[in-house]
């Protein structure tokens, strides 16, 4: 039976036709965001499927299917003859079929056999290079078939070792990096604002494809380096406070007049504790205090005995702001932390890009305990302590 679909070169842009054209055995595209990189994965497929073929789709975890499941689906529906939601396979009147995997295990495919596999959001695949070489890649022994690993960069790992493989002229292996400017449907306008509101090394990575030596830390781990020295012996004259939620730690970081830490506490504790220490380590001083759910009712109770504390509520655009505040500082040198368990958790901090913006937070199992007292101290030195501004005309 012959199936009509619309012609693949009338659903893609100039940039991704171009890759076809190009295109080898093993192709990896590393992109900016919203090159439309998902989009032409959905196009592959379906142009063998229609065909035929048997074609295999990997993602990083599940949460990642649910859309190019439902993109397929809706432009393959009239050959479609079954479809099954919970083994996620979809096949076609053609005898083509499209399997779609979970890459939480390495095993995922494990003897399939397909023409074409797409690996989506390559970058961030938790195991792709024992994924790849020992189960994805044997799929296509059989047929001799092709593989497209799509993603945006995310550091210098086995992702981008593939891209470095096509620039190389590696044999069957083809590469391209495509900045977001490569897609005419998004507006200048629009990429020039990130470039003005993202820390350097995100933007690079994140809208023109060029992977950071950081991987996913805003910072820079050279940034973290030369701003690492002993603790200041100098008073403090602000202080950030991040409370304990669940099985994290309360920690209080103090700054000096010139950025450097001079005081560092963190503990566990039960609220009234938390309360009477964080009253007596930071006295009269300017502090800025996580007053995020459970902490709103601390702080109040703060503010009662000591008049220059203030609440400050994370949501996702205030801490993008405020961490971004920290990663400038980190840039510029007008911070100093010293060794240890900080600069751990400097160093391990991540960030993803997300549809609304920049998410910040450290890996799982790990903390941002201290990141995020340290983003609040820098906050409350650079507004309140330094000009003697007051928290409470903000």
């Amino acid at each position: 039976m012959k199936v009509q679909i619309e012609p693949i070169e009338d659903v893609l842009h100039a940039g991704q036709l171009k890759v076809l054209s190009e295109s080898k055995r093993f192709n990896v595209l590393e992109c900016g965001r919203r090159f439309g990189k998902t989009h032409l994965g959905i196009q592959l497929a379906v142009d063998r499927a229609i065909d035929g073929a048997e074609v295999g789709w990997f993602a990083p975890t599940y949460r990642y299917l649910a859309d190019p499941f439902r993109d397929v689906q809706r432009s393959l529906h009239p050959a479609i003859t079954k479809m099954d939601r919970v083994e996620r396979r979809i096949e076609l009147v053609t005898n083509g079929s499209i399997d779609f995997w979970s890459l939480d295990s390495v095993d995922a495919g494990r003897g399939r056999r397909y023409d074409r596999v797409i690996i989506d959001e390559a970058a961030i695949v938790r195991d792709l290079g024992p994924a790849w070489q020992e189960t994805i890649r044997a799929t296509l022994a059989d047929k001799k078939g092709d593989a497209w690993f799509l993603g945006t960069p995310k550091g210098r790992n086995f992702f981008h070792r593939c891209f470095e493989k096509g620039q190389m002229g590696d044999g069957d292996w083809a590469s391209w990096r495509l900045p977001t400017t490569t897609n005419p449907l998004i507006d200048d306008e629009e990429i020039e604002a990130a470039r003005k509101e993202l820390p350097e090394s995100v933007f690079k990575q994140e809208f023109l494809g060029i992977p950071s030596d950081d991987g996913g830390n805003p910072f820079g781990l050279d940034a973290i380096e030369r701003c690492i020295g002993q603790m200041s012996t100098e008073d403090p004259i602000a202080y950030g406070v991040d409370l304990a939620k669940s099985v994290d730690w309360t920690v209080v970081i103090g700054l000096d007049s010139d950025g450097h830490v001079s005081r560092l506490e963190r503990w566990q504790s039960n609220w009234a504790d938390t309360t009477d220490r964080v009253e007596s380590i930071v006295g009269d001083c300017a502090t800025l205090v996580d007053s995020t759910g459970v902490g709103d009712p601390i702080v109040e109770d703060l503010q009662r005995r000591k008049p220059r504390i203030e609440g400050f509520k994370f949501s996702s655009h205030s801490k993008q702001q405020i961490l971004e505040g920290l990663a400038s500082a980190f840039s510029q040198q007008r911070i100093r932390i010293p060794e240890g368990w900080l600069r751990i958790e400097c160093e391990t901090f991540e960030y993803s890009y997300t549809k609304t913006g920049v998410r910040y937070e450290a890996p799982s199992g790990l903390h941002d305990d201290g990141v995020c007292a340290l983003a609040l101290a820098l906050r409350c030195l650079d507004t309140t302590a330094r000009s003697g501004f007051d928290f409470r005309v903000l």
